[in-house]
C-alpha cells in the first residue's frame, strides 16, 4: 500500500464538504447587461407576472430596478417560492396542476382585477403565447406585455407562419402547408417529401410533439404519439410533416421591435446541443456563422417581425445546413428562456425594452448600435439524471444549494433556493447558469470553473453532463449539431472517463475526505468530545471502492490536503470494515426482463395491456408523461402479461412496479 498525495488545488473541495455558504462579493459581476433607467419615463406603476420559477424572478429583477411595484401569482404548493417573497404582492390561483393554476385564465384575471395590476407580463410557457389571454387583457383595459393578438396566432400556428414566412422572402423548408388528417395521410405526406422527415404539432414549442421519422411505421407512430403530446401540452392536436435536415445547426436571432414600425436583430445564438428536441447548451455568438449569413439571417428575421407588424421581443428559429443555407422553423412571439446570453453580448436588458414597448415607446436604438461584444455562453441546469436519455426528470427537496456567484463573470438565473421542492408539476429547471467573456475561450473556462463550484444536494442533477459537453473537443473546436449528444455518446451518457492520473486523484480525494470527517467528529469547538480519546492518529489504512474495483491507499497527515475531484460514486471503508464486507451477502439483480419499472417520476396516460394479454418484445405497454412529455414503455421480452399495477391517471414514482411478465 503506497501512500498517495495528490498535488490539485483541494480548497474548493473542503468548502463544498464543510457547508460553507457562499455568498455574493461586492464588486462580483454576475451579469452583463446594464440599461440606464430614465425615472422620467413613465411606464406602469404596477405589473402582474403570470408565470412562475426563474422567469418571474428574472422579470421582478427589471421591474424593481425600474420603480415598478410587482404581483406574483403562485399555485397553492408555491405559496412559499422564492418568486412570491420577491414580489410585493401575491395571490394564490388554484392547486398544483397547471391547468388549475398557472393555465387558469379565469383565476389569473380575477389576481388582475384584486391587484389593480396595469400589465401582465407572462414570461415563457404557459399563457405566454396564448392569444385568447391577450385578448381578454385588452378587454379589461390591461396591457399584455408582448405582441398583439394577430402576432401570437399569426406565429404560433406553424401552417401559417410559414405561409407568411414564405410571402415575407423568408427561406423555409419544403413540406405540406396544411393540417395532416390521420396517420395514413402522414404516410403518404412523407412518401411524397421523402424520407427522414419531422411530424410536430402545429401550435408546439419547447420540442412537445415532435418525432422524426424514417419509414412508414415510424410515421404512424409518431402521428399517434405527437397528436397526443400536443393535445395534452397545448389542447391543439394538429399536425403538419416537413423535410427533415439531416445534421442541422439550430440557430436563432433575436428580435426587438416597437409599435412604430422599427424593428432591430440582436445577433444570433446558437442553440444546437440539445436532447429530445429541448435545448441544453447555448451560446452568443455562433462559431459558424460569417458576417454576411449573420446578416441575410438577421434581415429575414426582421422582415418577417414586420410582415405581421410584430411589437415586443421576439425570436426567429432557422435550421442552419453544413453550406450555411438556412432554413424558417418557426417564431417564438414571447421572451426566450436563453434570452441572457443576448444581453451578455449587446448590454440590453430585454425585459426593461419589452416594458417600454408594451407602453409605447420608440425603440433607443440604431441597428449600427447593436455590438457582438465578448462571447457568452448558458448551461440549463436540470433536476434530472443525465445517465437515463440524457436527462430523465428527477424530484426531491434541495437539502443543499449553492451558486457560484462567487466568481466573476458569473449570471445565475433561478427561482428556487435550499430546501425549495422539486416536483412532477412543473419544468425541473434548477438554473441557467450563465458565464461571460472576452473571447470564447475565456468564457468556456468560467463556465467550466463555475459548474465546478455549483453545490447541488437533494435531487439528481445534469452538472455532469454540461460539464462534459464544455470541454468536449467536437464542443470546443465549434464541431457541433442537433445531433452531437447522440452522436458523441451512442450509447448514452456514462459519465466522465477517468485517466489513470485523475483515478489517483479521485482516490486520495475520497480518503482525505473521509480522514477530515473522522477528525471533525471527534472534535467540538476545537477540542476533542471527551478525555478518553486517543491521539490524533498521523497514518490511516483505508479501502475505497470504485466503479466495482477496490483500492487500498494510505494516508499520512500533513500540513495539508491537496486534491481536486469531480462527481463519481465512491464508498471508504476502514481496513477492518473492508475486511467484514466481505462476508455480506449480495443483492441478488433483479430479472428486468420480466418486470416494467417506471423509469422516472411521471402519470400514467395509457396502459395497453391486461392480464392473460401476449406481448412480442418491443410492444408498447403502457405511456408515461412526465412534465408534458410522452414515454413509450416497451415489453423487453415475447411473453404473457402475468399481472398489471397501474392505470392510466394513476401518478409513479420512479422505480415503481408498472407490469409483471411470466
Amino acid at each position: 500500500m503506497a501512500a498517495y498525495r495528490s498535488a490539485a488545488g483541494f480548497q474548493r473541495v473542503l468548502l463544498a464538504f464543510k457547508h460553507v455558504c457562499l455568498k455574493q462579493r461586492c464588486g462580483v459581476i454576475i451579469c452583463r447587461y446594464s440599461t440606464v433607467y430614465d425615472p422620467n419615463e413613465k411606464t406602469f406603476d404596477k405589473i402582474l407576472i403570470a408565470n412562475r420559477g426563474e422567469i418571474a424572478c428574472r422579470v421582478i429583477k427589471t421591474c424593481k430596478k425600474m420603480g415598478i411595484k410587482t404581483v406574483a401569482v403562485h399555485s397553492d404548493v408555491d405559496s412559499s417560492a422564492v418568486h412570491v417573497k420577491m414580489a410585493d404582492e401575491a395571490v394564490c390561483v388554484g392547486p398544483a396542476p397547471t391547468s388549475k393554476s398557472y393555465l387558469n385564465m379565469d383565476a389569473i384575471m380575477n389576481a388582475v382585477k384584486q391587484t389593480g395590476a396595469q400589465a401582465v407580463h407572462p414570461g415563457y410557457g404557459f399563457l405566454s403565447e396564448n392569444k385568447e389571454f391577450a385578448k381578454r387583457l385588452a378587454a379589461e383595459g390591461v396591457t399584455f406585455i408582448g405582441p398583439d393578438t394577430h402576432a401570437i396566432q399569426a406565429m404560433g400556428d406553424k401552417i401559417e407562419s410559414k405561409l407568411i414566412a414564405k410571402a415575407a422572402k423568408v427561406n423555409t423548408i419544403p413540406g405540406f402547408d396544411g393540417v395532416v388528417k390521420d396517420a395514413e395521410e402522414a404516410v403518404k405526406i412523407a412518401g411524397e417529401i421523402g424520407y427522414p422527415v419531422m411530424i410536430k404539432a402545429s401550435a408546439g414549442g419547447g420540442g412537445k410533439g415532435m418525432r422524426i421519422s424514417w419509414n412508414d411505421e415510424e410515421t404512424r407512430e409518431g402521428f399517434r404519439f405527437s397528436s397526443q403530446e400536443a393535445a395534452s401540452s397545448f389542447g391543439d392536436d394538429r399536425l403538419l410533416i416537413e423535410k427533415f435536415i439531416d445534421n442541422p445547426r439550430h440557430i436563432e436571432i433575436q428580435v426587438l421591435a416597437d409599435k412604430h414600425g422599427n424593428a432591430l436583430w440582436l445577433n444570433e445564438r446558437e442553440c444546437s446541443i440539445q436532447r429530445r428536441n429541448q435545448k441544453v447548451v447555448e451560446e452568443a455568438p455562433s462559431t459558424f456563422l460569417d458576417p454576411d449569413t449573420r446578416r441575410a439571417m438577421g434581415e429575414q428575421a426582421v422582415s418577417l417581425a414586420k410582415a405581421v407588424k410584430y411589437s415586443s421581443a421576439g425570436t426567429v428559429e432557422f435550421l442552419v445546413d453544413s453550406q450555411k443555407n438556412f432554413y424558417f422553423l418557426e417564431m417564438n412571439t414571447r421572451l426566450q428562456v436563453e434570452h441572457p446570453i443576448t444581453e451578455c453580448i449587446t448590454g440590453l436588458d430585454l425585459v426593461h425594452q419589452m416594458i417600454r414597448i408594451a407602453k409605447g415607446y420608440k425603440l433607443q436604438q440604431k441597428q449600427s448600435d447593436i455590438p457582438i461584444n465578448g462571447w457568452a455562453i448558458e448551461s440549463r441546469v436540470y433536476a434530472e439524471d443525465p445517465y437515463k436519455s440524457f436527462g430523465l426528470p428527477s424530484i426531491g427537496r434541495l437539502s443543499q444549494y449553492q451558486e457560484p456567484l462567487n466568481l466573476p463573470n458569473v449570471r445565475v438565473d433561478s427561482g428556487i433556493q435550499e430546501g425549495s421542492d422539486i416536483s412532477i408539476y412543473y419544468d425541473p429547471m434548477i438554473s441557467k447558469l450563465v458565464t461571460y467573456g472576452k473571447t470564447r475561450e475565456e468564457a468556456l473556462k468560467k463556465m467550466e470553473e463555475a459548474l465546478d463550484n455549483y453545490v447541488i444536494r437533494g435531487v439528481t442533477h445534469n452538472i455532469p453532463l454540461l460539464r462534459e459537453i464544455i470541454v468536449h473537443p467536437r464542443f470546443v473546436s465549434g464541431d457541433i449539431s442537433t445531433k452531437f449528444l447522440p452522436e458523441v455518446y451512442p450509447d448514452g451518457f456514462k459519465g466522465h472517463m477517468l485517466t489513470a492520473g485523475e483515478r489517483r486523484e479521485l482516490l486520495a480525494t475520497a480518503a482525505a475526505l473521509y480522514v477530515a470527517a473522522q477528525l471533525r467528529s471527534q472534535k467540538f469547538l476545537g477540542d476533542l468530545r471527551v478525555s478518553i480519546v486517543p491521539a490524533e492518529s498521523r497514518q490511516w489504512e483505508l479501502c475505497v471502492e470504485l466503479d466495482k474495483g477496490v483500492h487500498m491507499l494510505g494516508v499520512s497527515m500533513c500540513n495539508r490536503f491537496s486534491v481536486s475531484c469531480a462527481q463519481f460514486k465512491l464508498r471508504v471503508l476502514s481496513k477492518l470494515a473492508a475486511y467484514l464486507s466481505k462476508h455480506m451477502p449480495e443483492k441478488i439483480p433483479e430479472d428486468t426482463s420480466s418486470i416494467l419499472r417506471s423509469p422516472m417520476p411521471g402519470s400514467v396516460v395509457a396502459v395497453s395491456v391486461k392480464p392473460g394479454d401476449n406481448v412480442a418484445e418491443g410492444q408498447e405497454i403502457c405511456v408515461i408523461e412526465a412534465m408534458k412529455m410522452q414515454n413509450s414503455m416497451t415489453a423487453a421480452k415475447t411473453a404473457k402479461v402475468k399481472s398489471v399495477h397501474c392505470k392510466a391517471g394513476d401518478t409513479v414514482g420512479e422505480g415503481d412496479l408498472l407490469v409483471e411478465l411470466e
